[in-house]
């Protein structure tokens, strides 16, 4: 059973750094396909980025093209998304999701594991 664990939500301020983690079991963390998902009220959830396995591909949705930065920790067996220079308008809810499917996908419906959510405010 593929556990995941997010971190790093919280209050920031436009500009400010912010690093979201997403943690898994040590076994299991090499084979995974990570992804990171958001949700904003009253909007469905949505594809943020991604890592496949071995870290072979990464994806970004169209509108974090150069504002996002996903990568592995082998040491800590976290997958972080970075966003640089938040907005308010990348409020939300933060969802970590996985697969041992390969390729990261857009598409809900491909990952198998989610964990619990972690907001994420941005104020101006």
């Amino acid at each position: 059973q593929v556990q995941l664990v997010e971190s790093g939500g919280g209050l920031v301020r436009t500009g400010e750094s912010l690093t979201l983690s997403c943690a898994t079991s040590g076994q299991l963390f090499p084979s995974l396909t990570i992804s990171w998902f958001r949700q904003a009220p009253g909007k469905e959830r949505e594809f943020v980025g991604g890592i496949s396995w071995k870290s072979l591909f990464e994806t970004y949705a169209d509108s974090m093209e150069g504002r996002a930065t996903a990568a592995r920790d082998y040491y800590k067996n976290t997958m972080n998304l970075e966003i640089h220079s938040p907005k308010p308008e990348d409020t939300a809810v933060y969802y970590c999701a996985a697969t041992f499917d390969g390729r990261t996908s857009e598409s809900m419906s491909d990952y198998e594991y989610w964990g619990q959510g972690t907001q994420v405010t941005v104020s101006s």
